[in-house]
């Protein structure tokens, strides 16, 4: 086959990217998505933020995915006429000795200053527990994941390039040639469909260990307060005035959407620690972050199958790092580009 047509398995953040990307540059292609009500991707909170985690480091490639996703966000939301990328500042709140004393060592490292904010961040103290431990970053932001996900989908329904279907392995058939699905013909297949890609049966070998992982939805007088806010866990203002709180983590799990009593207590505990005014939690979403072990994402062709390719792995990074990786797969597909060996699903065969 020679013209590109490309068909989309999973119309979540990686896929939607994907589609994007082949939008811009005309190339056909056809999303299938089995339109789940509640995926990782339209639960994810969408948060952007430079210095991340336990050990307060920069998250990997920051400024590379960073500088893509905006300016392809925006190119979204004009053709869109839509607004659902969100710059904002981010106060990061240090929750006890420990975690002071690393951070006084921490926030002298070179990678650390682009996105230290230069002045203390100024909190409500009736609003929140021990404001005054925490430093403000610079250069974070938030995707509203939902409005972006179905605006997009209504764009791609309008032009034909939607589809509701829950494709399974054998229902796609490739060849030297091409893919076949449903009587049509596409130069390739991208398997973009999150966790459950570890049950097919040509990635069975991928490392993966999805997280499952559950956001509240809650109700609170912040007096104003419009930043990200972190300590123990995240607090997501949003414009139609709720909060969106989160995370939590669990490694082992049976029902995708049910989570662990215990672990959403703490996840309770952890924002009244957050918290002084009253906090009235109104809904719960759970979802499993697709997550391959030791690596920030894979993606490329299967090593036999040249034809079916790979996108995934994203975990909680998809709306930063999702703009970019699409980009890079689609340019090793259509125009040769070598990618990125640490993110090459053939150089990582297990």
């Amino acid at each position: 086959m020679s013209a590109p047509r490309f068909l989309i398995i999973g119309q979540g953040l990686a896929g939607t990217a994907l589609a994007w990307h082949l939008w811009e540059r005309g190339v056909p292609f056809v999303i299938a998505d089995r339109d789940e009500p509640v995926t990782c991707s339209k639960v994810a909170a969408g948060l952007i933020t430079p210095i991340t985690g336990m050990r307060l480091t920069v998250s990997w490639s920051y400024t590379t995915f960073y500088r893509e996703a905006i300016h392809f966000y925006r190119r979204c939301g004009k053709k869109l006429k839509q607004h659902f990328f969100f710059p904002r500042g981010y106060v990061r709140l240090l929750k006890n000795e420990a975690e002071i004393a690393k951070w006084h060592k921490r926030r002298r490292d070179p990678d650390m200053q682009p996105f230290l904010h230069p002045r203390p961040p100024k909190m409500d103290a009736e609003v929140i527990h021990d404001p005054a431990n925490g430093f403000q970053q610079r250069h974070a932001a938030w995707l509203d994941t939902t409005a972006y996900l179905q605006a997009s989908r209504d764009l791609f329904t309008t032009l034909g390039s939607w589809i509701k279907a829950d494709v399974q392995a054998t229902d796609v058939q490739d060849d030297a040639t091409g893919v076949e699905w449903r009587g049509q013909r596409f130069s390739h297949v991208i398997w973009a469909q999150g966790w459950s890609a570890e049950k097919h049966p040509l990635l069975s070998w991928v490392p993966f260990q999805s997280a499952r992982g559950t956001i509240l939805t809650v109700q609170a007088d912040l007096r104003g307060e419009r930043r990200i806010l972190n300590r123990s866990c995240w607090l997501l203002p949003r414009p139609d005035g709720s909060l969106r709180v989160g995370s939590t983590y669990e490694w082992k799990f049976d029902d995708p959407h049910t989570p662990a009593a215990e672990q959403v207590q703490q996840l309770e505990t952890n924002l009244h620690s957050l918290l002084k005014t009253p906090a009235q939690i109104t809904g719960m979403q759970t979802a499993v972050r697709p997550i391959i072990k030791n690596h920030q994402a894979l993606m490329g062709t299967h090593p036999t199958h040249p034809r079916v390719a790979f996108l995934n792995g994203l975990g909680s990074k998809g709306s930063l790092r999702s703009p970019w990786l699409a980009r890079h797969l689609l340019e090793h597909l259509l125009d040769g580009t070598a990618l990125d060996p640490e993110l090459d699903l053939q150089r990582n065969e297990v």
